[in-house]
């Protein structure tokens, strides 16, 4: 399937997408470029927000701009696959046999695949502003991004069993 038909099918089920691609084999590059697309995504959404901020406190934008270009797409990664790390070890924890590329997987397909609702965020933080709009759209996107992750860890964990 395209990226596009992967992340709407994942809004059915996570586990199965996450399956699937696992099926594919191990391929770091793939694991890696979900996770600097997501990433990517995410600085893109901050633009909307970061230049209402600079308009608001006649601040020059390009350097907001760049501070959050760097977090997003050097520091970020790596606090990533930190967290898929931490997660291959609470897994294991619970008994779970899957792979630390199964656990990076899930993290890096949940945070790419839930990239629409953090763009929706992305708009309405510099649209609207800080109010029970942005809450709402921030909290919508965060349990579709912890039922992304968390379904694809569990595919990923009994698809190493099998």
């Amino acid at each position: 399937m395209t990226l596009s038909r992967e992340i709407l099918a994942t809004y059915r089920g996570p586990g199965a997408v996450v399956r699937r691609l696992l099926r594919q084999g191990p391929r770091e590059d793939r694991a890696l470029m979900f996770v600097m697309a997501a990433c990517g995504l995410f600085f893109v959404a901050q633009m909307p927000q970061l230049a209402r901020q600079a308009h608001l406190a006649g601040t020059e934008l390009n350097p907001m701009l760049g501070a959050s270009l760097l977090a997003w797409l050097v520091i970020a990664p790596l606090l990533f696959y930190v967290l898929a790390f931490l997660s291959h070890l609470a897994a294991r924890l619970f008994g779970g046999k899957g792979s630390g590329y199964g656990a990076r997987l899930a993290l890096f397909w949940a945070l790419l695949a839930a990239t629409p609702l953090v763009l929706l965020n992305g708009l309405v933080a510099g649209l609207v502003g800080t109010g029970p709009q942005l809450t709402i759209v921030g909290l919508l996107w965060f349990a579709v991004f912890l039922w992304f992750w968390l379904g694809g860890l569990v595919a990923s964990q009994k698809a190493a069993a099998e």
